[in-house]
């Protein structure tokens, strides 16, 4: 999808004149005088507003003798009707990896917490790993400044390697460390797991 070209589209037809227009000539072609005559304008004012319409290939026009008719390019139409579609069908795609990725983090936990919430073993492999970590962290809050002695005490309910969780908790930008404190990153930091 080309964003300018879109938004140029839409841009032209923010004008209840414009749309007036594409709705007279969906019933067929018609020529500027029979358009200002069925809108109350006068013919300059109708030339205009195709010319805008021209910009953006929405209508065309053809010369029969003496007189210019114009035509509604619904082919244009239809294309930009579908790029609207196709908006709602990625967001739904979007909705539905957002779901999966639930579904997949929430087998992960299963495999690697025990029911009492502590973690088995660190995952070797790296997307479950993620999870892990991603699940551990969401008991911290944002702004607080923890010292180290807390942060241990913290990944303990965990996993007793608290030093090896907490070394993956910088390296993964889950938190920021700085004279011994350590403060949650905001979640636009932490490593991707797709």
């Amino acid at each position: 999808m080309q964003l300018n070209k879109q938004v140029s589209f839409y841009k032209t037809l923010g004008d209840s004149t414009r749309l007036k227009i594409i709705y007279i000539l969906s019933s067929g072609r018609l020529h500027v005088g029979a358009i200002a005559g069925k809108l109350g304008l006068t013919p300059p004012t109708i030339s205009h507003h195709f010319s805008k319409l021209k910009e953006i290939n929405l209508v065309y026009s053809r010369r029969e003798k003496n007189t210019m008719y114009y035509y509604l390019n619904e082919k244009v139409m239809k294309h930009h009707a579908q790029v609207l579609l196709n908006i709602t069908q990625w967001r739904e795609e979007e909705n539905t990896m957002s779901d999966d990725r639930e579904k997949e983090k929430q087998k992960v936990l299963n495999n690697f917490f025990t029911p009492d919430g502590k973690l088995k073993s660190i995952p070797a492999q790296r997307k479950k790993k993620l999870f892990v970590f991603e699940h551990m962290v969401e008991g911290l809050k944002t702004g607080v400044k923890y010292e180290e002695k807390a942060m241990n005490e913290y990944i303990k309910r965990f996993h007793d390697d608290f030093a090896t969780i907490r070394r993956e908790f910088i390296i993964n930008q889950y938190m920021f460390r700085e004279a011994g404190i350590y403060e949650l990153n905001p979640k636009e930091l932490w490593a991707k797991i797709d």
